[in-house]
């Protein structure tokens, strides 16, 4: 069994979910623009998927080891 020793203070909690969310507003785009120009079709999903998984990690990170703030 192991123990994770991984807390985050309730400022940082609230710092982490702004990026997370971020990440994801700027992965939506990046998707659209993937999907609607040719020429950055791959790029575009590549780099838009990549920053949606980010997103989704650090969320469910400040969700599960964050404080929430009062």
């Amino acid at each position: 069994m192991h123990i994770v020793a991984l807390v985050i203070k309730a400022k940082s909690t609230l710092r982490v979910e702004e990026v997370a969310g971020a990440l994801a507003a700027i992965a939506g785009a990046l998707l659209f623009l993937g999907g609607a120009t040719p020429f950055a079709r791959r790029f575009g999903q590549i780099l838009g998927g990549l920053s949606l998984a980010v997103a989704g990690v650090l969320f469910v990170l400040a969700v599960r080891y964050g404080v929430r703030p009062r």
